[in-house]
């Protein structure tokens, strides 16, 4: 495991878009493809800005996949659906192919959403070969990651698949990875800036192993998994130096 803690939000950030280009080229080099999982919520939109500003013609994006690692049951032109963040702030500026962007398909039920993607990924992965390269995560403050909130059944979840989940506290259905399915990734980045989220950080280093009250704590910790934090995500650990 990687904990690499950054000054400013804008270093964590041109920090992270920097590791993303570094795996992604690694892996067209090697594979000719690269398969990203994308988080969701309003973290990663200072990333995807920066790689459409900066980092444009550094990659070959007609060879990178997108998937979701969760997204919130609403139709894809909600202000809330992850998928329409990524559009605006990514595919769109950046031209992306539909072809090569797996979105989840909100308009079924939600238990149908989870299984249709569920095949989509495995039907992906006949032709690929297995795992995702990268997978990026977000944290919230309750020390949930992708739609894996305390308290909810999918956390049980032992089968690498996609599931449904009702968050009762937010009152809304959501369509999540499990912990299994985001632990074959090869890489796994957490991308976690910002004060609020200090609490989170401390429990999944410090705290006391409980993956129902911190459900990310389901998420591999070795020498696969890289932390991106700014000094303020950070500053409720003991021990930690600044990049």
């Amino acid at each position: 495991m990687s904990l690499k803690v950054y000054k400013s939000t804008e270093e964590l950030i041109a920090a992270f878009a920097d590791y993303f280009c570094a795996m992604a080229n690694k892996a067209i080099r090697e594979y000719d493809c690269f398969s990203v999982v994308l988080s969701g919520g309003s973290s990663p939109r200072a990333a995807f800005q920066l790689l459409v500003s900066q980092y444009a013609d550094k990659l070959d994006w007609k060879k990178i996949d997108f998937f979701f690692g969760d997204e919130r049951y609403v139709p894809q032109t909600d202000k809330e659906s992850n998928y329409l963040m990524a559009k605006e702030n990514l595919f769109d500026p950046l031209s992306i192919s539909p072809d090569h962007i797996y979105a989840v398909d909100t308009s079924l039920t939600p238990a149908e959403a989870a299984r249709k993607y569920s095949v989509d990924i495995l039907n992906y992965f006949s032709k690929h070969r297995p795992g995702f390269d990268l997978v990026i995560l977000g944290l919230g403050d309750d020390a949930h990651t992708a739609s894996l909130f305390p308290g909810t059944t999918v956390i049980n979840e032992t089968k690498p698949y996609v599931k449904e989940v009702f968050v009762e506290k937010l009152d809304v259905n959501r369509i999540t990875m499990t912990a299994p399915l985001i632990n074959q990734g090869r890489q796994v980045a957490f991308l976690v800036y910002g004060k609020n989220k200090a609490d989170a950080v401390h429990a999944f280093f410090e705290g006391e192993r409980n993956p129902l009250l911190y459900p990310s704590q389901m998420i591999k910790n070795d020498e696969s998994t890289e932390w991106f934090l700014d000094a303020s995500a950070a500053s409720e650990l003991r021990l930690h130096t600044l990049n």
